[in-house]
């Protein structure tokens, strides 16, 4: 499975770069017909003014307009004319052409190798991959009379045809490639042996099991099976909310309609009593001076989380004589510090290093020793003042790559005109990070909000999530609801979101965007199915992110996205409303969403080697060391948190008066105590030289 995955994300990628190159190479074929095009227009307007001169005979034209221009100079003026009318030419799909070579290298193996099936009956877009196979392998000649044609869009029509509407056989096989790469992505085609790339269907329960497991999942996500109880449960919840919005947009300064625009006013900061700023400077200068790699042993000593760091060999906990390289590895990648020189720093054998990361470095470990930390820092009482561990948020940190990196993106804003990956973190309430996950920089929040929190192994009970903008979708808010979570974005655009009413129900409707409509009695036909969903995401048939992206990409009609799509609307109205009424939802959300930002200050304190850029081109080695900057992250919380909590037991001993208010504005994402870039010793021994120079190394 992970093999065919691969090979169609090359074939994706590939296609993707071939899309950028043709793209970047109209733009400069276009800057260099500028002038040309400049000159061309000039000449042939003057030959067409000396044509309309009726002062000059017909027979003196040819005559005039060759003493003022040469024949070289307008038959030049005609071919650029002609070839910037060509309507190919203003297409980027007309430089696919250079690449043709490249494509048939390998384009013939792939579409051999692998089977295709269409999830659409009667489709006959398998017969287009024929024909193309076909005329890769030259057993076809030409595209055949009756060539499936009904997927090619007006854009590549214009490249796949000629002037008098023939196909060109390497643009019909250009069209069908990027056609099936995008029906690969929606689920329309599909491959067997794939995890990313299969039946649509096939990442749910299947049918039969799930009419024995129905009920006692749905009894785990607190949801009833009866579409009609809990539907009407939801617009009962609507229709109360209704009256209190109206009550204030007219009763208050706060909230309000400005010439009918909604206007919130932006969250004023809390005005923190003296004593809370006392206590901050107070914990601060009692915290102890403290090392980076000394904070990793003393939490070690306390949890012991490097029994989880197994060795892929023997499946044993590192011993006493191999703990200091797998500290050194672990802050190695943490804090992005190249292997040689942390082997160099560590006085350790570059080898040692690397057979220590090879060894105890995986995913699944990573993850235990990651999970034990957090649940050890979850039974602290400071953590608890904090939260109860049942909210959480999500946030991407975009990192630069260095070297060519197959999914590292460009993005201007955050990286220049090179590259970058996001590590897309979640964090709860009581500072604790509890999963990452390596994603590219240019995809979009939304889909990866929920993996993290249904593969939570940790103490942690996750009910409410919060995330900025980028992070909800029409989909997310219905999802989350059906996986019995509440879904809280922070929603700075709340002016422009559209809310849905109910079809037929006669609700007095606050003056908002009420703009669209929800049919509940198409909810409740395909009850069935989005219970089926939700249940296969919690039993983990399927992950969220996956099965976001096909659905966002599904173009087929009455199909399982507008079903959903339709709900997550009826539940995002819901909270919009509630959003609006309650000033301590919108503080709590913000609240959370600067936890978030604390802890990235804190990570990027850490992340200090290598100029910040990420050079490791396996994305499981990226996973890897994400979960690595986890571990030190999460490190230097619980040991923030121990350290601050001896302080306060000893302030309170010392008759300070400790207000527990004031404790809950505290924060362990602190790091002006930790000194990260170790010791450096200036004991310069002048006469251990006795005035000669250091010997040299002995090239091995």
């Amino acid at each position: 499975m992970d093999v065919t995955d691969s090979v169609l994300d090359m074939f994706e990628a590939y296609l993707n770069d071939v899309f950028h190159k043709c793209r970047r190479s109209l733009e400069i074929y276009q800057q260099e017909t500028v002038n040309a095009k400049d000159n061309a227009m000039a000449t042939l307007s003057f030959v067409a003014t000396m044509v309309a001169d009726e002062k000059i005979p017909p027979e003196q034209i040819r005559t005039k307009v060759f003493s003022n221009i040469s024949k070289t100079e307008l038959n030049e003026a005609i071919s650029v004319t002609k070839e910037i009318l060509k309507p190919a030419r203003n297409n980027f799909l007309s430089f696919l052409d250079n690449h043709f070579n490249r494509l048939r290298q390998f384009s013939g193996n792939f579409l051999k190798t692998l089977t295709f099936f269409s999830g659409i009956q009667d489709d006959n877009f398998l017969y287009a991959i024929e024909i193309v196979l076909g005329l890769q392998n030259g057993s076809r000649k030409k595209i055949p009379d009756d060539a499936p044609l009904d997927f090619i869009t007006p854009t590549w029509s214009k490249y796949v045809f000629n002037e008098e509407g023939e196909g060109i056989k390497q643009s019909y096989e250009w069209c069908v490639l990027f056609k099936l790469k995008d029906k690969l992505n929606s689920g329309d085609i599909f491959v067997a042996n794939s995890r990313r790339y299969a039946d649509l269907d096939g990442y749910l329960i299947p049918k039969e099991q799930w009419k024995i497991k129905k009920e006692e999942i749905c009894s785990q996500l607190y949801i009833s099976p009866d579409a009609l109880t809990h539907i009407n449960g939801k617009i009962k919840e609507l229709e109360d909310l209704l009256p209190l919005v109206n009550d204030l947009l007219v009763g208050t300064d706060e909230v309000r309609l400005e010439d009918g625009i909604l206007v919130v006013p932006r969250l004023q900061a809390q005005e923190l009593p003296d004593s809370v700023y006392e206590l901050e400077n107070a914990i601060s200068s009692r915290l102890p001076l403290v090392d980076l790699p000394e904070i990793l042993m003393e939490v070690n000593s306390w949890t012991n989380f490097t029994n989880h760091l197994t060795s892929i060999h023997d499946g044993k906990c590192p011993e006493t004589g191999q703990i200091h390289r797998v500290y050194a590895s672990l802050l190695s990648n943490a804090c992005n510090i190249p292997w040689v020189d942390m082997a160099r720093s560590a006085n350790i054998e570059y080898y040692d290093l690397l057979w220590s990361i090879r060894s105890y470095h995986r995913e699944d470990t990573l993850k235990l020793a990651n999970n034990h930390l957090v649940n050890y820092h979850h039974k602290q009482w400071l953590s608890n003042l904090w939260g109860g561990g049942t909210l959480s948020s999500s946030d991407g940190q975009r990192f630069p790559v260095s070297g060519k990196i197959r999914n590292a993106k460009a993005q201007l804003k955050y990286f220049g005109y090179g590259k970058g990956v996001t590590f897309y973190t979640h964090t709860a309430d009581q500072y604790s990070q509890f999963g990452s996950k390596v994603i590219a920089s240019t995809e979009r929040d939304a889909m990866y909000v929920l993996d993290e929190i249904l593969n939570n192994e940790t103490e942690l009970n996750i009910l409410e999530h919060t995330t900025d903008t980028s992070g909800y979708t029409d989909l997310v808010f219905g999802l989350f609801d059906l996986l019995g979570m509440q879904f809280s974005p922070r929603l700075r655009d709340i002016k422009d979101q559209k809310l849905s009413k109910i079809k037929g129900k006669d609700f007095e409707y606050p003056s908002l965007k009420f703009t669209g409509v929800i049919n509940p009695d198409y909810i409740a036909g395909r009850w069935d199915d989005l219970l089926r969903l939700a249940g296969s995401m919690k039993s983990g048939y399927v992950t969220s992110s996956l099965f976001i992206g096909k659905l966002q990409s599904y173009p087929r009609q009455n199909n399982l996205t507008y079903v959903l799509q339709e709900y997550g609307r009826l539940i995002k109205t819901i909270f919009i409303l509630k959003y609006l009424l309650s000033q301590t939802l919108r503080r709590k959300i913000n609240t959370q969403l600067n936890k978030g930002e604390a802890l990235h200050s804190l990570r990027n304190f850490l992340w200090f080697g290598g100029d910040g850029k990420i050079r490791k081109k396996q994305e499981e080695q990226q996973q890897e060391q994400a979960l690595c900057l986890n571990v030190a992250t999460n490190s230097v919380i619980l040991w923030n948190t121990i350290y601050m909590q001896e302080v306060l037991n000893e302030l309170r001993k010392e008759g300070y008066i400790v207000n527990q208010d004031d404790i809950v504005h505290l924060s362990p994402a602190r790091f002006s105590h930790i000194n990260r870039l170790g010791k450096y010793f200036f004991d310069f021994d002048e006469n251990g030289l006795n005035g000669n120079l250091r010997q040299l190394r002995v090239n091995a």
